[in-house]
């Protein structure tokens, strides 16, 4: 079987690795004789990215206006994309090209839709390991992807996969497990995973922040995508109950004869609970409204690209 592929590789001040991971990714693709096409895209680097860009052939470079994030660069990318699988990579050379023939062939034989690179010898420093364990753990407690290393960007997807599907924030961490919910099937093989040998890893503590912040996005995803009014109607209630055992405490406390004024703390309780009950069901009605409107309309994407230009790519023959 000929694959088809389009391998896209987001780079950010990549200056020192890029042109050696394109050589390697070009001579995968010509030893197994596949026809591909190899997607930089450029997101906002300051260094020479740019220049040593252009030099690389074959080349699909896409420039972004600005540095708009990992996400953004992958999701341009993968829209650019025109063959029938396509490979997803680093720019910092961690990622080894030569894992994509056996990633390929265990997508065929098991006829899934993803395969995810799992890198179970990380050469990474103590304290990213740490940090991208402690991830995986919340990861496994909220999203329930069925892999152990959702963070490895080295995957391969059926192009179906992503047909209506739009990346934002860090969530190119969480492809796999949107990819779930959507009723795609996963499987993950084991990558070599190689040392940065230059340049400066780009994960820093506000990026681990926003990617837990997005994991709860795709949670809420996973469980009320369809109807947050279970969510939030059902926290509402929660509140209405107990507003009513604080209104029949304050009943009690009245009958009894006790002063109510030495007793304002249940009646005020009650109103407490009565109200969030309400805002919170009110919510979920509005939350309902506005799931309806945005499966509905076209959702345009939060970055924007300057050019798309090509230097010598490989063509369907």
């Amino acid at each position: 079987m000929q694959y088809r592929i389009s391998v896209v590789v987001p780079v950010y001040n990549e200056e020192g690795n890029i042109a050696n991971l394109h050589r390697e990714i070009k001579d995968v693709c010509e030893k197994n004789n596949y026809i591909y096409e190899i997607i930089f895209i450029n997101d906002g680097s300051s260094d020479r990215t740019d220049e040593v860009c252009r030099t690389l052939s074959p080349l699909k470079y896409i420039k972004m206006r600005k540095n708009f994030g990992q996400t953004a660069a992958m999701d341009a990318g993968i829209k650019a994309a025109q063959y029938d699988y396509i490979v997803t990579m680093d720019g910092d050379g961690q990622n080894d090209p030569a894992d994509i023939p056996q990633m390929l062939e265990y997508l065929e034989k098991e006829g899934v839709d993803v395969v995810s690179g799992w890198r179970k010898n990380r050469k990474d420093t103590f304290m990213k390991r740490f940090v991208s364990r402690g991830a995986n753990f919340l990861r496994y407690l909220l999203v329930h992807d069925g892999i152990h290393d959702s963070g490895c960007s080295l995957k391969v997807y059926k192009r179906e996969c992503f047909k209506g599907v739009n990346l934002y924030g860090e969530q190119h961490r969480f492809i796999p497990a949107i990819l779930k919910i959507k009723g795609f099937t996963i499987g993950e093989v084991v990558v070599n995973h190689r040392a940065r040998t230059s340049g400066y890893t780009k994960y820093n503590w506000k990026r681990t922040i926003k990617g837990f912040v997005d994991m709860i996005s795709v949670w809420f995803w996973n469980k009320f995508s369809t109807r947050p009014l279970h969510l939030l109607g059902g926290m509402g209630m929660f509140f209405e109950i107990l507003g009513f055992i604080c209104a029949v405490w304050s009943v009690v406390l009245f009958l009894s004869g006790a002063k109510m004024s030495n007793n304002i703390f249940p009646p005020l309780l009650t109103i407490f609970f009565v109200i969030i009950g309400l805002i919170m069901i009110i919510f979920g009605l509005m939350s309902e409204i506005l799931i309806k409107t945005y499966y509905g309309v076209h959702v345009y994407a939060p970055y924007s690209v300057k050019s798309i230009e090509e230097f010598g790519n490989k063509k369907d023959e």
